[in-house]
């Protein structure tokens, strides 16, 4: 009887843009800016909707804070990693380690699905059914449904992770890519492969990616079509370019996820996809907030507010 000689894979090698070390010192300076403005511009949108009252009444403002603090955790999946690989010769990464960025990174992809959708739908609410926003859009709704965007985006790649997890990786042990992805991940483990777990990750992936974008784009035809018939010319361009603006950043979330999997097999396909997914988890969260709150009056307003009562409590200071 033959024995196949099989060594468990322990750690996994990230190669990441396998670049010149020039190359990666510049990427490294631009993407920890990016980061660092990252942080900064959701942490002030959040800290925006905590500190001022009116603001944090809002269903939107809610779920917009809700969004950055999403962002906030995105970003800090891949990015400090990625980082790090650039300033480091060793690019190892643990399997725990690996197979959690893995889980965190698409729980959070779905989040992030299920907040635009919520977002959506507060926006249908809101200008297809006015009189009803209110009973229908109240705190409590709004706790709930922000409360089932969590649960629902963590739940629902936990069996596919696992399952993966569980299959054989008998080498090589190398990843070309800069984070873990189940695409390099699979294409590490032992045959046969297991169809269960492929089959089970590709169906969370339509029914979330898909299901959501489904959703979307409903909600955003009846907002139009609404807007369309509405006799009002003022409060029609208004709201014609509150609901740009969402559908600029659901377009910036969904068109590179989608780019993803339209990308043709072949040489170039690897770095096409580095760059891709390097858009939707560096890029795209720096974005958001500045496409959110650009032309945003009452975001605007609560800046005033809150440099009023930080100026004001400076002048009491010094009196004291």
């Amino acid at each position: 009887m033959e024995l196949v000689n099989e060594t468990r894979i322990q750690e996994f090698i990230l190669l990441g843009f396998e670049l010149g070390q020039r190359k990666c010192f510049l990427l490294l300076i631009l993407f920890s800016v990016l980061y660092v403005l990252t942080l900064a511009e959701n942490l002030t949108i959040i800290t925006l909707v905590a500190l001022d009252t009116h603001l944090a009444r809002l269903p939107m403002y809610i779920l917009l804070g809700n969004f950055s603090g999403l962002e906030i955790c995105y970003v800090s999946t891949t990015i400090p990693r990625m980082l790090f690989d650039l300033a480091s010769s060793h690019k190892g990464i643990s399997f725990g380690s690996c197979f959690l960025q893995f889980y965190i990174f698409f729980s959070l992809g779905s989040t992030e699905c299920f907040f635009l959708s919520s977002m959506a739908l507060d926006r249908y609410l809101a200008i297809c059914h006015p009189l009803h926003y209110p009973q229908i859009m109240s705190p409590n709704s709004c706790f709930v449904l922000v409360t089932a965007c969590w649960l629902l985006g963590f739940l629902v790649y936990v069996i596919p992770v696992t399952l993966i997890s569980n299959m054989t990786f008998c080498g090589p042990n190398v990843i070309d890519h800069f984070l873990c992805d189940p695409g390099p991940i699979l294409s590490l483990a032992c045959p046969p492969l297991a169809k269960a777990p492929i089959i089970l990750l590709s169906a969370m992936n339509v029914v979330v990616c898909l299901g959501n974008m489904f959703f979307v784009v409903l909600s955003y035809g009846a907002v139009i079509l609404t807007l369309v018939k509405s006799s009002s010319q003022g409060n029609r361009m208004k709201s014609f370019s509150t609901i740009s603006f969402h559908l600029v950043v659901v377009a910036l979330f969904y068109g590179p996820v989608a780019g993803s999997y339209v990308v043709p097999v072949g040489e170039s396909e690897t770095k096409v996809i580095k760059v891709i997914t390097l858009f939707y988890t560096a890029v795209t969260p720096f974005l958001n907030p500045m496409i959110y709150c650009l032309r945003n009056d009452q975001v605007k307003e609560a800046l005033g507010r809150l440099w009023k009562r930080k100026t004001m409590f400076l002048k009491r200071s010094v009196a004291v």
